[in-house]
């Protein structure tokens, strides 16, 4: 087919992918709170397609949520019949998918959430609610008591207004019910993502009720997953791409690479879909698998995202053709990210690195820089601060790392002092901005963040580190000063 004229470039489509099943026999097993792009592009595709294999009819999706952003798609895809257009950005030629394994979507409210997670039919809930989003406080680790949504879900138990106070709520209604548990399934890219789930549950229902508590850590599974699928934001480009290639008018079609990963721990309370038959790997202990991936690739993402922006690249595929971008990558990796990483039977970590590279220089997915930036203070300390941590406890070299945070730093500084465009968007902004710009003359100044850096901060290595990179920054920039790291 033409070009669209947009990002993409010129793209070679295959036809359009239908369900190859009866959307009004299946029935729904999941309430998925959060749906986003990589919802559908991840967990939705792969329901859709165990459905079209003719198996587990009776583990539809019904979407849910709490936010105002959950009101606009649930509109959105409701004049639809609650299908989403899924198109696999392809170098060799786009191929799309009308993902049909959504079949309702709960009212975006904390009572409509209540409604559909008391439905007997419900076994697991999912859930894609932001790195962010578990209110996890980042010195102790636990519970974040101090956040006004879990002060206020404290005081009311039954009027919940967070996810997890109406996920308390519901498993209390369906206890006096006499109704089984659900499995709670975080799908959400953060390191041990079930147990941090499970924290968060439990720390807010021993505030509310000790013994309810109690039951749900006995009674309620929360399995760790590693999930892998680069999806970029929907833009009006990725809507033209969906009209002009495949004639769909679709205001919500989700683009990602043609790759995806799910790597889950078999641990379901109330059964679960069949899913190994479309890819899924179901193992004893995901750790090590999750530690790859967040490490190798969200770390990579994090290396490249900072000295990009700074040198004036807006798309993922464009920097990594940028050649002193390509070698800190590839040093930082080799020499610092990767030797972290505990062995996997039956997996070289050489060829995972390589497919990594591919991906992130895959035109067609047009990822963008802006998007690897995003809510730093979240994603550091999951993705760059442990790696850091463990080569300090190694007394290994840092050097790589302390400048990836050094980038950051002079990244948030920049979108304090309007350079590049930049614009930063984190819930610590104002604060990563304020304490940046004063590593001019106090280089020291951004690890005071305690909330980000908690006791790396004060770790002597670290500093060092950091204050000689951050200083060489501002003194040399950019690029020059990966050369540096490049040729030391």
């Amino acid at each position: 087919m033409s070009a669209t004229g947009n990002r993409h470039g010129a793209q070679q489509a295959s036809p359009i992918l239908l369900p190859d099943y009866d959307r009004s026999r299946l029935t729904p097993g999941i309430v998925h709170i959060g749906v986003g792009n990589f919802h559908r592009a991840h967990q939705a595709f792969y329901l859709d397609r165990l459905f079209g294999e003719g198996r587990d009819h009776d583990w539809a999706i019904i979407g849910a949520g709490l936010m105002p952003y959950d009101s606009a798609m649930r509109a959105d895809l409701e004049k639809q019949d609650w299908l989403s257009t899924v198109v696999e950005l392809d170098p060799q030629g786009l191929s799309a998918r009308r993902i049909g394994s959504m079949i309702d979507f709960a009212e975006i409210s904390p009572q409509g959430l209540l409604s559909a997670l008391i439905r007997p039919e419900v076994r697991i809930v999912s859930l894609t609610v932001t790195v962010g989003g578990y209110f996890v406080d980042a010195v102790s680790g636990g519970l974040d008591h101090a956040h006004p949504a879990i002060i206020n879900d404290i005081a009311s138990p039954d009027a919940p207004s967070t996810v997890f106070g109406c996920l308390i709520k519901a498993l209390s209604v369906r206890r006096a019910a006499g109704l089984r548990p659900f499995t709670i399934m975080s799908c959400d890219n953060l390191p041990e993502n079930g147990h941090v789930t499970r924290t968060t549950v439990i720390g807010l229902a021993e505030a509310m009720d000790p013994e309810l508590a109690a039951w749900i850590g006995d009674a309620i599974a929360f399995p760790n997953g590693m999930v892998d699928c680069i999806t970029p934001a929907t833009s009006d480009q990725e809507r033209a791409l969906v009209r002009n290639v495949f004639g769909i008018d679709d205001p919500r079609p989700v683009t990602c690479e043609p790759f995806r990963q799910w790597v889950l721990e078999d641990t379901f309370v109330a059964g679960r879909p069949q899913l190994e038959h479309v890819g899924v790997e179901f193992v004893g202990n995901v750790a090590a698998y999750e530690l790859m991936k967040l490490r190798i690739l969200n770390g990579g993402h994090a290396a490249i995202a900072y000295p990009a922006a700074l040198m004036g690249f807006d798309l993922v595929h464009d920097a990594m053709a940028s050649p002193v971008i390509r070698a800190f990558l590839d040093k930082l990796e080799q020499t610092e990210i990767i030797p972290t990483v505990p062995a996997i039977q039956g997996v070289d970590f050489d060829s995972y690195y390589e497919n990594i590279v591919a991906r992130f220089s895959n035109a067609a997915v047009a990822d963008t820089i802006p998007r690897l930036c995003l809510d730093g203070s979240n994603r550091q300390p999951k993705f760059i601060l442990p790696t850091v941590l463990d080569r300090l406890e190694e007394r290994a070299s840092i050097n790589g790392l302390a400048l990836e945070v050094a980038l950051w730093c002079r990244y948030c500084a920049a979108a304090e002092r309007g350079e590049q465009g930049i614009v930063l968007v984190d819930e610590l902004a104002d604060t990563l901005k304020r304490h940046a710009v004063r590593t001019t003359e106090q280089p020291l100044a951004f690890l005071e963040i305690e909330s980000v850096f908690g006791p790396l901060a004060g770790q002597t290595t670290f500093q060092d580190a950091f204050a000689d990179a951050i200083t060489t920054i501002w003194r040399d920039g950019v690029e020059a000063t990966l050369q540096q790291y490049i040729r030391a």
